[in-house]
């Protein structure tokens, strides 16, 4: 067992064998650390976030290998059948790979009983584990841009059906029916960890739906944004001209990581807690998540607002137009329009009303999950968004500019420092690529979204080849693509990753990175996770139980 730091609050324990992690993750779960967080388990690795305040690093680390193994999971496994058309465009060449025909392919993998490991990658993406060795296949040199929903495919030793449209690289060998993610069913996911699985031969998908509704019971649809009708507009905003991109945002969606489903959330959360600060309300309301400016709304009835964030130009046009100040809560009449202009350093703003906005959750949240297309869609112009009543009367509030981010990054301003650690895996990079990657200013690419921000430099060459088993990723990430050019994870990033992970943002400095603009210019410096003072020669080697 190995300990190796996965950011300043998390660990990754490198197991032996998934069922090692299995065990270790239940174990660790019995055992209720006080300050840790939702774990993730990968294939040979637990990914554990803990609170400092609460919970070292090192005490997590003698839990684990204290921790009894040897338990074994209560209750009765679910048996779950897949009845899947085998029409994949990559069967022919699966078979080629193994040395079989396509008909030995589709009689060895409906012969096959496969055990649940773990989810990820994306809501109701599960990872199984089959009982024949010989359905062992390398994922795609070049992956896909597009699979399709159902998808169901093979990668390594695993097999996996793909919930959702996405790209991929797994090799796709039939399809299915049954939806493995369904916000309309309880619960949600198809398949958890322990299922027990098996996939048949059947084309006919009325079957396929049967199979659905006979494993799991129907719950009512999820509603999305209420949108009152205009005899209901007594308090409300009214959605004019949405800019580039609004989502509601709040502080995301914990709880549901063993359905593939990440937390989500503002990526600048202390400009949406002081927002909601300005206008009275709890830390948790949602906000309007604004990038680059351009929204537009109208009120219907008197509103109090305040703005966080990337600071823009607010202008109001009513009966009494004017600039309003930027970071203080400010009036709204009946009628009157407000407008973001666009920020001049910074990405992201946040809108608060008094009372919060009148929108029902998805999965306990109102988060916009953009990878795994969870929460409202994005705003567009006639939404009408409805403002609920304030709890308590009006209390004062105070200009908050002074506590706000005074270097935003800007495109084409000053180099952005990010504060990172090493690891889990930057032993698959030599001691010169990582001051390489240190040395140089990277650049942001057009690329980038809420999953990640894609950076552009002088190519990193990895120490080590081969593919890395999924293993689970932290907001913050620094994953090493094979173009050797580094992807930045922001709260949409998929709870699990096969490219090796260099190092992390340490958490401080995620609010700084989920405000990096196209164009914008960044540094990283490593620190010591526990003083987050700079490390001037880190350690090169991970020995067996050592933390940084």
């Amino acid at each position: 067992m190995r300990v190796l730091t996965a950011r300043d609050d998390a660990v990754l324990i490198e197991c032996d064998s998934l069922d090692e992690t299995i065990a270790l993750f239940d174990a660790m779960t019995a055992l209720r650390i006080p300050g840790v967080g939702e774990m993730v388990p990968g294939a040979r690795t637990l990914l554990v976030p803990f609170r400092p305040a609460r919970v070292t690093a090192q005490e997590i680390e003698a839990a684990a290998r204290a921790a009894d193994l040897s338990g074994v999971r209560a209750g009765t496994p679910r048996r779950l059948d897949i009845p899947t058309r085998y029409d994949g465009e990559d069967l022919a060449e699966v078979a080629e790979l193994l040395g079989i025909s396509a008909d030995e392919v589709v009689r060895r993998h409906t012969n096959s009983t496969f055990t649940v490991g773990f989810v990820g990658f994306a809501p109701g993406f599960a990872y199984l584990t089959g009982d024949d060795p010989l359905l062992d296949v390398p994922r795609r040199s070049t992956p896909r841009t597009r699979i399709p929903a159902g998808s169901v495919a093979l990668a390594g030793t695993y097999s996996g059906v793909y919930p959702r449209e996405s790209p991929g690289g797994w090799q796709l060998i039939g399809t299915t029916e049954v939806p493995m993610w369904d916000l309309a069913r309880d619960p949600a996911a198809f398949m958890a960890p322990g299922d027990v699985v098996t996939f048949s031969v059947d084309p006919a998908t009325e079957r396929a739906r049967s199979t659905v509704s006979a494993e799991h019971a129907s719950a009512p649809e999820p509603a999305e944004l209420a949108q009152p009708e205009a005899a209901d507009r007594a308090s409300a905003l009214e959605v004019r001209s949405p800019g580039l991109q609004t989502l509601f945002q709040d502080l995301g969606r914990d709880g549901y990581a063993s359905m593939g489903v990440s937390a989500s959330g503002a990526l600048d959360a202390p400009a949406h807690r002081q927002a909601n600060r300005l206008v009275g309300n709890s830390p948790g309301e949602p906000t309007l998540e604004v990038a680059y400016g351009g929204l537009r709304l109208r009120a219907h009835g008197p509103q109090v607002v305040a703005i966080a964030g990337a600071e823009v130009e607010v202008t109001v046009d009513g009966a009494l137009p004017r600039t309003v100040p930027f970071g203080a809560a400010f009036a709204l009449d009946d009628g009157d329009e407000l407008q973001l202009g666009s920020p001049t350093a910074g990405v992201r703003s946040y809108l608060a009303v008094r009372g919060g906005f009148d929108a029902k959750p998805v999965l306990e949240s109102l988060a916009t999950d953009l990878l795994a297309g969870l929460g409202p869609d994005p705003l567009a112009t006639g939404d009408v968004l409805g403002v609920r009543d304030p709890a308590a009367p009006l209390a004062p509030v105070t200009s908050v500019a002074d506590e706000m981010h005074q270097d935003l990054p800007a495109a084409g301003g000053d180099s952005i420092e990010l504060r990172i650690v090493l690891g889990p895996r930057d032993d698959w990079f030599s001691a010169e690529e990582i001051t390489r990657f240190t040395s140089q200013e990277w650049r942001v690419t057009p690329q980038s979204n809420r999953v990640g921000v894609r950076l552009e430099g002088d190519a990193l060459t990895r120490a080590k080849s081969g593919e890395l088993p999924s293993e689970g990723c932290v907001s913050g990430a620094l994953q090493m693509s094979p173009s050797g050019q580094p992807v930045l994870f922001l709260a949409d990033h998929p709870l699990t990753g096969g490219y090796p992970v260099l190092g992390a943002v340490i958490t401080d400095d995620l609010p700084l990175a989920g405000q990096l603009p196209v164009g914008a210019t960044v540094r990283f410096r490593i620190v010591d996770p526990r003083t987050h003072q700079p490390r001037t020669h880190p350690p090169r080697t991970q020995t067996s139980g050592e933390l940084r």
